[in-house]
């Protein structure tokens, strides 16, 4: 699957002030409750992306994190992206603070939709040159073109 399949520029917020999870989390609902193709509250978004983090971090290093969840009644699998002003704790295993937010909802019986695209998502935020561009583009939309453009090779 493509991140432009599933991402959107207006699940796209860049230069936000936040200091906690929760508050990321809270973003992430109500961006991905917006859409109208699916029928969740941004509280049952919430409750299920604070659910899986409580299993283990989802912070991969570098600053970044991949909030996700399987979500009951949920029928598409959606994005949505933060970049934060600041970094703040997500509990990385490089205790890095983490500033890049990808976060993914997908139908609870996806499993191997999910495992696939957060294979990707790793594989993209671990490059040092897109992480360092993707920081470094002022302009929300150029970062959209650079996550939706971007290309696993």
């Amino acid at each position: 699957m493509q991140i432009s399949n599933i991402l959107t520029p207006e699940r796209m917020l860049c230069h936000v002030e936040v200091t906690s999870k929760k508050r990321v989390f809270e973003y992430f609902s109500k961006l991905l409750a917006q859409e109208e193709n699916i029928k969740l509250s941004s509280h049952n978004i919430f409750d299920n992306l604070l659910v899986r983090e409580r299993l283990g971090s989802t912070a991969i290093g570098y600053g970044v994190a991949i909030p996700h969840a399987r979500v009951a009644k949920c029928d598409v699998t959606l994005a949505a992206f933060l970049q934060l002003e600041k970094g703040i704790d997500f509990g990385a295993i490089d205790k890095q603070p983490v500033d890049l937010l990808f976060t993914l909802i997908v139908p609870e019986k996806s499993t191997e939709e999910h495992l696939e695209i957060l294979a990707q998502l790793a594989s993209m935020f671990r490059k040092d040159e897109f992480r360092s561009k993707l920081r470094n583009i002022k302009d929300c939309q150029e970062k959209f073109k650079l996550l939706t453009q971007w290309n696993h090779d």
